[in-house]
Formats: structure tokens, C-alpha cells, sequence
């Protein structure tokens, strides 16, 4: 059997659907080793539960990204370099996006922007 991993493991939030249908859309054109932050041993990523709570993470070859980071090296990787160039330069605004959409995720705009991810899944 092929070994499919790709050394990036995504430390998610299990119970958000928007997390979930974001990963999705990510993993159509990126392998990841995809894990919901409440199930993993974070031990051995060196980070805690509640800075996981906070933040998507994503390991990959002992460097650890956080929040819009994360999003940003997701999106390179995965072949949208533009769009990560963006978040990536955008610095205090895509933090701050990051964090808006963090704690409205269940606004009837995320909700809607799930139900759209997922459509096009």
C-alpha cells in the first residue's frame, strides 16, 4: 500500500464545520494528516490544548504555524500561492481576519460561506 503522508499534519477544530469543510477543500489538492485537536496527543507537537482551542495548527517538519500562518502555508502548498502571498503580507489584517472568522463561526455568514465550501466539494 502507498504511504500517502505528506508530513503536514492539521491540528483542527473537529466540532466546527467550517474547519471541517475548509480542510475538505484543502485535501482536494493536498494530502495532509488531518486531526481534530480534542483527539490528538499534542504533546507531541510541544503544544496545549487550550493554544489549540485558540487556533488552527499545522506541523510540518518540526515547524509549527498558527492561525493566518496556518492558512497561508496551507494555501501555498496546496497551489494557491497568490492567495497565500496575500494573507501572508497582509500581516495585522489577515490576523485579524483570521480571528474575526474565528469567533463568528456561527454567524449566518460563515454559515453560509460552509454551505458554499461544501457545494463545491
Amino acid at each position: 500500500m502507498e504511504n500517502r503522508s505528506s508530513g503536514i499534519v492539521v491540528l483542527t477544530d473537529g466540532q466546527c464545520r467550517f474547519c471541517e469543510a475548509t480542510l475538505a477543500w484543502v485535501q482536494k489538492k493536498l494530502v495532509v494528516d488531518a486531526i481534530a485537536f480534542q483527539e490528538a496527543d499534542l504533546e507531541q507537537y510541544g503544544l496545549s490544548y487550550e493554544a489549540c482551542s485558540q487556533a488552527l495548527h499545522v506541523v510540518n517538519a518540526g515547524k509549527v504555524y498558527v492561525g493566518s500562518d496556518a492558512i497561508a502555508y496551507l494555501l501555498g502548498r496546496r497551489g494557491n500561492y497568490v492567495l497565500g502571498f496575500i494573507v501572508r503580507a497582509s500581516g495585522p489584517l489577515g490576523r485579524s481576519g483570521y480571528k474575526w472568522v474565528a469567533g463568528h463561526r456561527n454567524t449566518w455568514v460563515i454559515k453560509l460561506a460552509t454551505r458554499l465550501i461544501e457545494r463545491s466539494l
